[in-house]
């Protein structure tokens, strides 16, 4: 039996997406920029990890105005607030499943742990909405974005998860909704389950042990067999 789940968390514990582009949005019409990203450009966007990276990859691809990394920042804690502004809102819901998933895992006394590519600020904000203010204590590792030199489609996320969990690749598994999240768990020697995502439908996930179309069926049962 696996002693330990890694989880992703946008679009993996909750459909996140969606408010990101929309923040993302707000923090340029804040700033007096006209850009607008609709959900296909956004979905494009999507292929770049992080946020600070995003938005420089819109100004290479856009033909955009000249920004420097000190400025791409201000704009991006803008985006970033707003996004959590809007969590805390309680506007972000859990993906259907994922809250019983949990807490059976618990039970079960295996290991909860998180490996993503966004910010400490915006899982805290999703997390305390989604699970209450105790939410950290739930979890034994936590590894964001800005914790490791290089987000995913690199491993590093992964191996800093595993390297808090104090346990070998083997006796995890982790749960991801993207190309670039599966092929960062593959890099880490993890066992993955994808689980398709509203902004990832489309993304090939062939790499991953087991792809799931809904998150309802990534259960307990399912795990078990891992």
């Amino acid at each position: 039996m696996i002693k330990a789940v890694i989880f992703d968390v946008d679009g993996t514990l909750a459909e996140t997406e969606e408010v990101h582009r929309i923040a993302f949005n707000r923090a340029f019409a804040e700033a007096g920029l006209d850009w607008r990203w609709d959900e296909d450009l956004y979905r494009r966007l999507l292929k770049v990890t992080g946020g600070k990276e995003r938005i420089a990859h819109f100004l290479e691809i856009s033909g955009g105005p000249s920004l420097t990394p000190e400025q791409i920042a201000a704009l991006h804690k803008a985006k970033t607030a707003a996004y959590t502004a809007m969590a805390e809102s309680g506007e972000i819901l859990l993906r259907p499943g994922v809250a019983s998933l949990l807490d059976a895992l618990t039970q079960a006394g295996i290991l909860l742990a998180i490996a993503t590519t966004t910010s400490l600020p915006n899982i805290e904000a999703l997390l305390s909405s989604a699970l209450g203010e105790d939410w950290r204590g739930r979890f034994s590792a936590l590894a964001a974005g800005d914790m490791v030199a290089q987000k995913k489609p690199a491993p590093d996320v992964y191996q800093l998860a595993l390297s808090q969990l104090d346990l070998p690749a083997q006796a995890c598994v982790a749960i991801e909704d993207s190309r670039n999240g599966v092929r960062a768990a593959r890099a880490a020697g993890l066992r993955t389950i994808a689980v398709r995502s509203a902004y990832c439908a489309q993304d090939d996930l062939s790499e991953a042990e087991l792809v799931l179309e809904d998150s309802r069926a990534l259960t307990f049962g399912v795990l078990a067999t891992f």
